[in-house]
């Protein structure tokens, strides 16, 4: 993903909360908001934030989707005070969801593979 000169310049601190990162809202190539973090996943072993779980569409919290991409498509950009991503709206739709309560199998590889291919995203595994 391309980003603008200086759009992801350090400013303040260097780390942040995860309570802070969650509600953040995110961006599509254009700069429109398609949606906000509503949590993130990390690899236990590692510490490694491994997905963001996304909300979008809805109106006052029905119809609401969530679907997990990978944090390696996300990148913070301090003009917008949020996360860019090339990710599109049309991407998202067609995308696989995510439901808390549908007991989502993040042991199973081929669904993460899945996921990761469909955003054209690297595996953060590895290969």
């Amino acid at each position: 993903m391309s980003m603008q000169s200086g759009s992801t310049a350090m400013t303040g601190k260097p780390l942040i909360e995860s309570d802070r990162v969650e509600g953040t809202t995110v961006y599509d190539p254009q700069g429109k908001n398609i949606g906000s973090i509503k949590r993130l996943m990390i690899e236990k072993i590692s510490g490694r934030v491994a997905y963001s779980v996304m909300s979008f569409g809805g109106f006052l919290g029905m119809g609401t989707e969530n679907h997990a991409i990978p944090w390696n498509k996300l990148t913070y950009d301090t003009r917008l005070g949020g996360y860019r991503t090339d990710i599109t709206e049309q991407q998202l739709r067609g995308a696989p969801a995510f439901s808390r309560d549908q007991n989502y199998d993040w042991t199973d590889r081929s669904r993460e593979r899945e996921l990761h291919d469909h955003y054209g995203a690297p595996y953060y595994w590895g290969s």
